[in-house]
């Protein structure tokens, strides 16, 4: 009996610690077109979170030059329960390549993720500048522009977004512009 009791608080414990580390704590939300991003800046490590009414992939992105051009993207989707996210680059106006495949490195790590009621949440850490060619600086005090997308529902990376919004935001302050 003890032995019972001991290792069902010992699970017990293990899955509490599970999903506080899916239900960080971020310090800004932004809300547009169905597309939910949550931050927080933490020394040289953003904290984010990314939210859509959809079966499908969820994404965020950094600074693009042009459109998608240039821009840093974490995208993500949950498939048979299991989170998969990706570190892209904007390699054209209109499409992104994962970083890996164009000789850089892949500096997400994934934190968590689900798919209930419809709505895909990915949660990610990326550093504020990996240094990789393929990721732009992310300025905590400045102003950054942040792309946000989501795609139909299907488990897959390929299929285009339904929606894109384009904001600036201090990821500071959380002021959105």
């Amino acid at each position: 009996m003890k032995k019972s009791l001991f290792s069902l608080v010992f699970v017990l414990a293990g899955f509490v610690a599970v999903n506080s580390v899916q239900s960080a704590s971020y310090d800004h939300e932004m809300e547009a077109k169905g597309v939910t991003f949550a931050w927080k800046v933490d020394g040289d490590t953003l904290h984010g979170k990314v939210s859509a009414k959809t079966k499908g992939w969820v994404a965020v992105g950094f600074n693009p030059s042009k459109k998608m051009k240039d821009a840093n993207y974490i995208i993500g989707y949950v498939k048979d329960g299991k989170p998969e996210v990706a570190d892209h680059f904007g390699d054209k106006s209109t499409g992104h390549s994962p970083d890996e495949k164009l000789g850089g490195t892949s500096d997400v790590t994934l934190v968590g993720g689900s798919e209930e009621g419809g709505m895909t949440t990915i949660e990610f850490t990326i550093p504020v500048d990996s240094g990789d060619k393929y990721d732009s600086a992310l300025s905590a005090d400045g102003d950054t522009v942040v792309l946000l997308a989501f795609g139909p529902d299907r488990d897959s990376l390929k299929p285009r977004h339904k929606n894109k919004i384009t904001k600036t935001v201090n990821l500071s302050t959380g002021s959105v512009k």
